[in-house]
């Protein structure tokens, strides 16, 4: 092995996707690959593997906001240990992806409430269209089942997401 190579996965910089800041606030994006674990009999991607990837997404959006789930969970990024629960979720699959594909999770913030987000997450496909998308919302929620508002640390974090902007399906990906 190379003295060069990477030893941990924080030598693994792209690991958690990316932050996007533009025109419309801040994003994130996350590549993925389809595996043989991903698909169905048919070696096309099975559905559920599209709600993983998802998680995937919203999970190291916040990593890289610096809200990540771990600290949330344990109480040291709030004053009691919380998590991000889904409350509703609305799926369109629209094209299937294969075997080896390699996909782009992206994840948008549509609204911020009091004590809950809805993200827009949509899934390229390799040909740069778009095969899935959901409408997410996630509530911030104590252990002990009460909702809590969302900190000024926390929607800090989301940076430039325009609550009054609603964003359409498939946003600049036709």
């Amino acid at each position: 092995m190379s003295d060069k190579a990477p030893t941990t996965a924080q030598s693994w910089p792209d690991l958690a996707g990316r932050l996007v800041d533009d025109e419309m606030g801040r994003w994130h994006v996350l590549p993925v690959r389809v595996y043989f674990e991903d698909t169905d009999a048919g070696g096309i991607a099975y559905h559920a593997s599209y709600i993983r990837w998802c998680e995937r997404g919203r999970t190291d959006f916040l990593r890289l906001l610096g809200t990540d789930a771990r600290r949330l969970i344990d109480g040291s990024a709030s004053v009691e240990p919380a998590a991000f629960v889904v409350r509703r979720m609305t799926c369109d699959f629209v094209r299937p992806t294969r075997m080896d594909d390699v996909l782009v999770v992206e994840t948008r913030v549509k609204e911020l409430g009091g004590a809950s987000v809805t993200l827009i997450q949509t899934v390229i496909g390799p040909d740069g269209r778009r095969v899935f998308e959901a409408e997410v919302t996630v509530v911030l929620v104590a252990v002990s089942g009460k909702p809590l508002r969302l900190s000024t640390a926390i929607r800090g974090a989301f940076g430039g997401a325009d609550t009054a902007k609603v964003l359409g399906p498939g946003a600049g990906n036709g």
